[in-house]
């Protein structure tokens, strides 16, 4: 003990006699550092939520890979007078889908007017657009149009609503991968095409959805929170400050250790070359409540020891004494906490832990260093208060409280916390990409209209292989893919489904005078190979079958559409699928199920079971740094418990708010655990100083305790619940919904160490008739 006491008087006197040293050494190492953050660039790609080893990403992409690798933006129109069968409005349909074709980078466009209608003439296959020159046409050939269109499988639930009333452009987008800039060109080309359709064609309703869209929306997420929450938070914590501690100069220098932290935390991003996304974007809002609460322990004790009588050079000497050792264990909790998050199966988690496990690196060196030597720079000054340790406070009388009831209390909360426990096990799982944005979003708004009028926006595909190259055109596989097609439309959840099974049918009545007995799959492999043949020449440029159709003619892609669902039910109908093909179908058709949607059902499920490993290792290593600093190994492992409660409490609550858990949410244990260390630590450390230095009874220090610590634990604990209030008003679902548990968390951690921690030490490390002494004594 006499050792350490000696370094941090060492240490302490260091900082006092080099502090302009100190100062200016540590303020060019946090320029130079944040340097690194004019290298910061923002990833709206989907992609970027998957690692490289997710096996929904290879089967997606390998689906990709076979057919047109392409991505879509679908825009809706809804005429105002609700009958897209005028000759005004297949006019303007018509119009719209030729601009369509003007976006960057787009690779097909189908709509309404240019969808391929087949008719026969003798032995010639006639392939052309279903709507040409609207304004040329007779009310006969309108109602034709009509009648064909919501008739017609390939276009009903897919490009136009079962009443007519509602018709989409679908633009697919090949994004060649050469620049960052891409995404942005095509959605810049969209929004101006909106624009124009608005003006020349107003009595239409538009409405956006897509991959790209969502892309978009996913970079927009990210910027305009980092631009709009950040300066809200920064002006809320610095007021939070100012009035909590009274300081002009404290406040100041907290302000220059959160700066600093933060610039630490984007400049290591920017040298690592992380492109932030809206999870890790989040970083310097985290960043900055975890560093307040290390400058925070420090200027508190340094203003109670002014108020006892210190000058401000012993005050800060004592200060650092006191906090140097819990402070840096929190930190190190801290770090430890969020580095587990490494152990996820979500790149951006893994960016938001590693970018804000340097940020409070920083925080415990400028904390310790820059925030002592600028007080001592700079004048501070509080007030000597008469008789300030023989006052009883608020903290105080709730130690006395629980010092009288700690059986009570380790056996209400106990029950408590097996009930909460309970609760916490019947959240579910459900990750749905697009309601990751709030409904204010207009990205939101528009894909809840599209699947509400339109069709769903879910979807699973699967690449059904025939065994052999062209074997698409056997009457077997052809009719066992029928058969699939059929089962699909059968489950109550599909919408739609999209086949070539449909198109052989189609162009087999076409080819026999389109009768409707001949409404069939082609029963001869050389007649569905000619018709094939027949159908793809008669295609324009831009509307083949690539999409559908792999370069041999050994596979076929078909897309169930399906309604918006939970990801579970969206996981079970895709097991399902896979199983009816595994038992109805030869093996080389058998087809694991593939999507954008599919991978987000998956990602909580991978996450929850991947981070579970890196949540235990890391509870492990800090209880482990805990016992060894500490020094008993009764009270280290007793720390286990306060430090999981809070995260059992939090979601057991969250069952009462929602009761479904997403990707972000998931990552809160391994990021709030070395929070709620925090908490737990600085009432043990000085706890074991009433103990060990100050000869208290169990009692007596659970009291010391409260006085030393428990205003500080109260303050640090309101700025970070109201820092990640802040953040839980994001309008990305995976930000504000780990913010708004984390606040529970937080609060529920308070509590815990405010009864359950200092009654379960009074019951396990005191003993039996041990009373408590006047309380004024305990100083």
């Amino acid at each position: 003990m006499e050792t350490k006491t000696k370094l941090t008087d060492r240490f302490a006197s260091f900082i006092e006699k080099r502090k302009w040293v100190v100062l200016i050494g540590t303020l060019i190492l946090g320029l130079a550092v944040g340097g690194g953050a004019k290298n910061l660039k923002f990833d709206g790609d989907y992609h970027a939520y998957f690692s490289e080893t997710n096996p929904q990403l290879e089967a997606f992409d390998n689906l990709q890979e076979k057919y047109t690798k392409d991505e879509s933006v679908i825009i809706s129109l809804t005429p105002e007078n609700g009958n897209l069968f005028t000759k005004e409005n297949l006019s303007a349909i018509e119009k719209m889908t030729a601009d369509a074709w003007q976006i960057p980078y787009n690779s097909r466009v189908d709509a309404l007017t240019n969808f391929q209608h087949t008719r026969a003439d003798n032995d010639d296959l006639y392939v052309s657009d279903l709507v040409s020159d609207a304004m040329a046409m007779n009310i006969r050939e309108i109602n034709n149009v009509k009648s064909v269109a919501l008739s017609e499988p390939l276009l009903v639930d897919r490009l136009v609503n079962k009443n007519g009333s509602v018709t989409a452009i679908n633009i697919n987008i090949k994004l060649p991968g050469e620049s960052d800039s891409e995404q942005a060109e095509v959605s810049d080309a969209v929004r101006a095409m909106l624009l124009k359709w608005q003006e020349n064609y107003p009595t239409f309703e538009y409405h956006t959805t897509g991959i790209v869209p969502m892309n978009t929306a996913f970079f927009e997420s990210a910027s305009g929170d980092s631009m709009t929450l950040i300066p809200i938070m920064f002006l809320v914590v610095l007021v939070l400050i100012a009035v909590l501690t009274r300081s002009v100069t404290g406040t100041f220098a907290s302000l220059l250790v959160i700066v600093l932290s933060i610039s630490m935390g984007a400049g290591f991003a920017g040298l690592a070359g992380i492109k932030l996304t809206p999870p890790s974007s989040q970083f310097s809002i985290i960043i900055l409540t975890l560093a307040v609460a290390d400058s925070i322990h420090i200027l508190m004790t340094i203003i109670n020891k002014m108020k006892e009588g210190y000058d401000k050079k012993a005050a800060i000497t004592e200060s650092l004494k006191l906090n140097i050792m819990p402070v840096t264990i929190t930190s190190l909790t801290t770090i430890i906490g969020f580095l587990s998050m490494n152990f996820g199966d979500v790149p951006p988690y893994w960016d938001l832990g590693n970018i804000t496990a340097v940020g409070m690196l920083g925080a415990l060196m400028f904390s310790l260093t820059t925030l002592p030597a600028l007080i001592h720079i700079l004048p501070f000054k509080v007030k000597k208060v008469e008789g300030f340790t023989s006052k009883i406070t608020f903290y105080e009388k709730i130690g006395i409280w629980v010092s009288n009831y700690p059986k009570q209390i380790v056996g209400g909360l106990a029950v408590f916390m097996i009930a909460m426990g309970f609760l916490a096990s019947k959240n579910v799982l459900n990750d749905e990409a697009i309601k990751y944005f709030d409904e204010s979003l207009t990205f939101r708004q528009d894909s809840d209209y599209i699947s509400e009028n339109l069709t769903g926006m879910y979807n699973i595909e699967y690449s059904v292989g025939s065994g052999e190259s062209g074997g698409i055109s056997n009457p077997e596989y052809l009719s066992n893919l029928a058969k699939f097609e059929s089962w699909l439309k059968e489950q109550p959840e599909v919408i739609h489904v999209n086949s070539y099974a449909e198109i052989a049918r189609r162009v087999n009545k076409s080819m026999h005078g389109d009768k409707e007995q001949y409404y069939t799959v082609p029963q001869e492999r050389n007649e569905a190979a000619q018709y094939l043949l027949l159908y793809e020449m008669s295609l324009p440029f831009g509307l083949d079958l690539n999409n559908q159709l792999n370069v041999d003619k050994s596979e076929t892609r078909v897309t169930v559409t399906t309604q918006n669902m939970p990801s579970q039910s969206m996981i079970s109908l895709n097991n399902r699928i896979e199983s009816w093909l595994t038992k109805n179908t030869p093996e080389y058709m058998h087809s694991l199920g593939s999507s954008t949607t599919l991978m987000f059902a998956y990602l909580g499920e991978r996450q929850s079971n991947s981070i579970t490993k890196g949540n235990i290792i890391a509870l492990f290593l800090i209880s482990l740094l805990l016992i060894i600093v500490l020094r008993n190994v009764k009270l280290g492992l007793l720390s286990i418990i306060p430090n999981i409660a809070p995260v059992i409490i939090g979601f057991g609550f969250w069952y009462f708010f929602s009761g479904m858990v997403n990707t972000g949410m998931i990552v809160v244990f391994g990021m709030t655990l070395g929070i709620v260390v925090d908490d737990t630590v600085h009432f043990l450390t000085k706890y074991l100083r009433g103990r060990r230095e100050l000869g208290y009874n169990s009692k007596d220090s659970v009291v010391y305790a409260f006085s030393a610590v428990g205003k500080a634990l109260m303050i640090t604990t309101v700025i970070l619940v109201i820092g990640f209030l802040v953040l839980g008003q994001s309008t990305f679902l995976l930000n504000s919904s780990m913010a708004q548990i984390a606040v529970i968390v937080m609060i529920s951690a308070l509590l815990i160490d405010f009864l359950l921690l200092p009654a379960m030490l009074i019951l396990i490390d005191g003993k039996k008739g041990e009373k408590l002494t006047e309380v004024h004594t305990i100083h």
